[in-house]
């Protein structure tokens, strides 16, 4: 029996409440494992024993102490329980290195069995950071067996780099209803086949654990019961006991997918913020690092360690996935707001220090200087705005060139994000390589043309074409959709690609009844250029498909 309490920190409440929960449902856990000779919770997450350490100081300190007699167990040592598809690689590793650090520092506890009771699917991507992160086993509950067919009881998860763990889909679920422990134990005890098995219990979701009179009874049937020998243990324990068994264990080399995949197309401003807050941390990390260890900056540990928190929590498997309220919702963007803030200032800080001895713009010259955090040379497109020396609207237009060591270099003039009728700010993009570990500078001079130049790039044979030594792509003129998209040769997609398309669809935003969307109810098509330009506001008439950028960069 493996006692524990689900606690979402955020779901259909906000963390405050989830605080709460945390702390009620460790009192109640607590002092049923100072009062019982036989009860072991099992708890994880450690963003909800810091909610403990911080808002209720003696109930940690219990808790530490039950933990050190071995009533209490640090269960999967994780930071929270994520969802398990989409943060990167490098994500997964912190979210197990933030619970690795908490759990050793504060209770010597290092789990060897990984748990993610709640999300909906695990990339096979995660087996390898298990594997070399010291973790042993796996315990997980959906997707369940009409959705992902897997062996019905242990089995060998197997990496995409060969490495493995022991996997296990518990029976029936993580809780059990308050007061109907032991008739959903039995239950599921005359459900087994398998010899050991782990069941779970204990009240969940909006926390609970273990009830008092849930732990008489449970008590009770172990006393009563002599055909079957019934444990209080951990998630260790039982996988300890399927090894010692020595049957051989099937295996399955693949994703643990897919489970609910409405999750996965809603609440896209969160998982639009997540992937920039993961991107934004990464990078300012190497550039704090650049200045720092050239002694220009002290390395601002306290801040990323901060930002790097409200991306974890970011990254909890009711709020990335889109299942959360609105109110959740609104604070958890709030919450990644915070995160690239400090980022923001933070990156500042590292590349202003960066390009103090920058030498002085030559006059007419406007200079751009590129920082590369990376420890590697990096071949890029780079975008950049800025103001020319004043506002001009007589009609005329600034060329703009770009040299790199006093050279003209590959670059182009795009569209501003203004939409001031003004020619004074400027986009340019260049393509160069830049220095490992430092910045680079490049300078601008400015030529006055008496209009801009107008794009002269027109169909041929009913397609725009794009051709060059690796692409070559065809957009359709009548229907603007794409035809061919082929990479060294090879065409990767079929006649009439990305036609957004209207799907029927339910009530449930889950999608938890199927695998996929559809049937499809209806395609979009393109509007004329007389309907499309009165659409889009326009007085004049313009082609409904056209090249909107080109240049020596891109197209």
């Amino acid at each position: 029996l493996i006692c524990n309490a689900h606690l979402d920190p955020v779901w259909l409440w906000e963390w405050p409440e989830g605080a709460a929960e945390a702390i009620s449902t460790f009192r109640v856990a607590v002092e049923l494992c100072e009062n019982s000779h036989t009860l072991v919770f099992n708890h994880n997450e450690a963003v909800l024993y810091e909610h403990v350490r911080l808002y209720d100081p003696s109930l940690f300190d219990r808790i530490r102490k039950q933990v050190q007699a071995g009533r209490w167990r640090i269960m999967g040592g994780w930071y929270l329980q994520p969802d398990c598809n989409m943060p990167s690689g490098e994500s997964f590793v912190r979210l197990i290195l933030a619970g690795r650090e908490y759990f050793g520092r504060h209770f010597g506890a290092r789990p060897t069995a990984a748990i993610n009771f709640d999300p909906f699917g695990h990339s096979r991507g995660l087996v390898q950071i298990m594997a070399k992160s010291g973790f042993r086993s796996y315990l997980f509950g959906r997707p369940q067996q009409r959705h992902c067919q897997l062996p019905d009881g242990p089995f060998v998860w197997v990496g995409f780099d060969g490495s493995s763990v022991l996997a296990r889909r518990f029976t029936g679920w993580y809780s059990t209803p308050l007061g109907k422990g032991r008739k959903t134990i039995e239950a599921r005890i005359s459900q087994s086949n398998n010899d050991p098995e782990a069941i779970l219990w204990g009240v969940g979701n909006h926390g609970g654990g273990p009830s008092r009179q849930d732990a008489r009874d449970i008590d009770a049937m172990i006393a009563q019961r002599d055909d079957v020998e019934i444990i209080h243990s951990t998630p260790e324990a039982y996988f300890a006991d399927v090894e010692r068994s020595q049957r051989p264990l099937p295996r399955h080399e693949g994703d643990l997918n897919p489970w609910a995949p409405g999750c996965y197309t809603s609440m896209m401003r969160v998982k639009r913020k997540h992937r920039q807050l993961e991107n934004e941390l990464y990078l300012t990390e190497k550039l704090a690092s650049c200045a720092a260890a050239n002694g220009l900056i002290t390395y601002p540990r306290a801040d990323l360690e901060s930002a790097g928190k409200d991306l974890m929590f970011a990254q909890f498997h009711d709020i990335l996935p889109g299942s959360c309220n609105a109110a959740a919702e609104d604070a958890s963007l709030r919450l990644m707001d915070h995160g690239l803030e400090i980022l923001d200032r933070l990156k500042a800080r590292a590349f202003f220090a960066m390009t103090r001895t920058q030498r002085q713009a030559r006059e007419g010259h406007i200079p751009i200087i590129v920082a590369n955090p990376h420890p590697y040379t990096v071949e890029d497109t780079v975008e950049c705005e800025f103001c020319l020396p004043d506002q001009c609207s007589d009609g005329t237009f600034t060329d703009v060139t770009v040299l790199g060591n006093g050279k003209p270099i590959a670059s182009q003039i795009e569209q501003q994000h203004s939409n001031l009728a003004l020619d004074w700010r400027k986009r340019i993009v260049f393509k160069t390589r830049l220095k490992p570990g430092s910045v680079s500078r490049f300078d601008c001079t400015l030529k006055v043309l008496n209009r801009k130049p107008a794009i002269t790039r027109r169909p041929r044979n009913g397609f725009y074409i794009f051709k060059n030594d690796i692409l070559d792509v065809r957009v359709n003129a009548a229907t603007g959709l794409v035809d061919r998209y082929a990479v060294a040769g090879v065409n990767y997609l079929t006649q009439g690609a990305f036609c957004p398309l209207v799907l029927r669809d339910n009530e449930d935003p889950w999608e938890v009844s199927a695998t996929a969307f559809g049937p499809v109810a209806g395609r979009f098509r393109l509007m004329d250029k007389t309907k499309g330009s009165r659409f889009s506001g326009l007085k004049n008439t313009i082609e409904s498909v056209r090249v909107i950028e080109y240049g020596d960069v891109r197209t």
